[in-house]
C-alpha cells in the first residue's frame, strides 16, 4: 500500500510524539487500526499508565516542517507498510516506522550483504574489505555499511559502481565523518542513502547502536573484517544474530587488538571468513531459512486490550520491579489475558514507567 499525505503525517506525527517507540508504535497501530485514532487514544492510554500531565504529543505544523526539510534535500519518508520499505528490515523486532531514503531505492530489491569493522583499520583490513565488496557487489549483491572511517569507507568505495547502500546514525542532510563528504554525496546520487533520523539530527552516540540494527536488519549477512572486543562492529553482529542473520568474521593475529572481535566471533560460532565464495555458499544454503524466518516474523502480532478493570492492573503492576521481567511471567502470574497485560504494558511505557528490554523482557522504571 501507499500512504497518503495526510496518513504518512500522522505516522511522523506519532513516531514523534513522546514515549513512543517503534514496538509502541506498531502495538498502537494493531489495537486502534491507524495512526490518526492512535493519536487521539494517547493522552487516556498515558493517563492509565500513571502520568500526571498531558503526554506530549507531535503536533502536524511539526511533522509537515520535517516532511519538507526531507523534500528539500531530495530525500523521502518511507513507511513501514509501503513497497520501498526494506522487505527484511520491516520484520525485525523495533523496526522503525519510517525511514528517510535518499537515491536509488531499487538497490534494496536486491539481496544485500553487510560489510563493517574498525574505524581504525588496518591497510590489509581495507583491502579485504574492498576484495569482500568488489566480489559480492559483481555476483548482484547490494553492500550496505555505515559510512564511518575505515573498514566501512573501503567497502562503500569499492561496491559504489555496482550498488552500495550507507545507513546513517544522523539525518541525511548532515556529513559525518566530515572526510567523508564526497562519498555521501556520491552514494546520495548513485546507491542510497538511509536514516531513521530526521533531517538535521546531529550524530550522538545513542543513535550509533540505532543505525546498527538497522544495518544488520537491512542484510540476508553480515561480515566483520576487524573489531576490538569493545566496538559498534560487535554490536552489529548481535544484532545480526537476534534477527536470525548469518555472521562472518575474518580472522587476525592475537597480537593485533583489531583483530580480538573478529576471533571471539569465531570462537563463539561466527562463520570463518577467508574468501568472498565462502559467503556465495553459505547464502545459497540458507535461503530456504530466511524464507521461513520472514514468514514467521510476518505473522499477526497478538492483539492487546486497553480496558482490563482495575484489580487486574494492581496485581500486574505488583509482578514488575526494576528487574527486567518476561511477560510470560506476568501473564501467568497474574491470571490475565495476554491481550490485558500488554494493554496494561502499553498504558506503562506510554506513560514513562517501562523500560522494554527487547520485545519480551520489561522493567519498572527506577524511582
Amino acid at each position: 500500500m501507499i500512504l497518503s499525505d495526510q496518513e504518512r503525517l500522522d505516522w511522523l506525527r506519532l513516531i514523534r510524539s513522546e514515549n513512543i517507540g517503534p514496538i509502541v508504535f506498531d502495538q498502537l497501530l494493531e489495537a486502534f487500526g491507524s495512526a490518526t485514532d492512535a493519536l487521539e487514544a494517547l493522552p487516556d492510554l498515558s493517563r492509565k499508565g500513571g502520568l500526571k500531565r498531558a503526554i506530549r504529543i507531535c503536533s502536524s505544523a511539526e511533522a509537515q516542517t520535517e516532511l519538507d526539510s526531507a523534500t528539500a534535500i531530495g530525500a523521502r519518508a518511507v513507511a513501514k507498510r509501503e513497497p520501498d520499505y526494506p522487505a527484511l528490515l520491516r520484520h525485525i523486532d523495533s523496526a522503525p516506522p519510517l525511514i528517510y531514503i535518499k537515491g536509488n531505492a531499487e538497490l534494496l530489491r536486491r539481496e544485500t550483504i553487510a560489510i563493517v569493522g574498525s574505524r581504525n583499520a588496518s591497510a590489509n583490513g581495507k583491502r579485504l574489505a574492498r576484495i569482500f565488496a568488489t566480489d559480492l557487489a559483481g555476483a548482484g549483491f547490494t553492500i550496505v555499511s555505515g559510512l564511518a572511517r575505515g573498514i566501512d569507507t573501503a567497502a562503500h568505495e569499492a561496491a559504489l559502481a555496482k550498488g552500495t547502500v550507507a545507513v546513517l546514525a544522523n539525518g541525511i542532510d548532515i556529513v559525518y565523518p566530515p572526510e567523508n563528504a564526497g562519498l555521501q554525496k556520491a552514494i546520495g546520487q548513485d546507491g542510497l542513502l538511509i536514516s531513521e533520523m530526521p533531517p538535521g539530527s546531529e550524530p550522538r552516540e545513542k543513535s550509533f547502536p540505532r543505525r546498527n540494527r538497522i544495518i544488520s536488519g537491512l542484510s540476508h549477512a553480515v561480515i566483520i573484517v576487524e573489531a576490538a572486543l569493545r566496538s559498534g562492529s560487535l554490536i552489529t553482529a548481535r544484532f545480526a544474530n537476534e534477527q536470525g542473520r548469518e555472521v562472518f568474521a575474518v580472522p587476525g593475529s592475537p597480537f593485533d587488538p583489531r583483530a580480538e572481535g573478529t576471533n571471539r566471533l569465531i570462537s563463539d560460532g561466527a562463520h570463518l571468513l577467508t574468501k568472498s565464495q565462502d559467503v556465495l555458499d553459505a547464502i545459497a544454503a540458507m535461503r530456504p531459512r530466511i524464507a521461513e524466518n520472514v514468514r514467521e516474523a510476518s505473522s499477526a502480532a497478538p492483539p492487546i486490550e486497553t480496558d482490563g478493570d482495575g484489580s487486574l492492573r494492581s496485581a500486574i503492576l505488583s509482578l514488575l520491579s526494576p528487574a527486567p521481567t518476561d511477560i510470560d511471567d506476568l501473564i501467568r502470574e497474574s491470571g490475565a489475558s495476554a491481550q490485558i497485560v500488554l494493554g496494561f504494558l502499553l498504558e506503562l511505557e506510554l506513560a514513562g514507567r517501562l523500560i522494554r528490554h527487547g520485545r519480551q523482557l520489561v522493567s519498572l522504571m527506577p524511582g
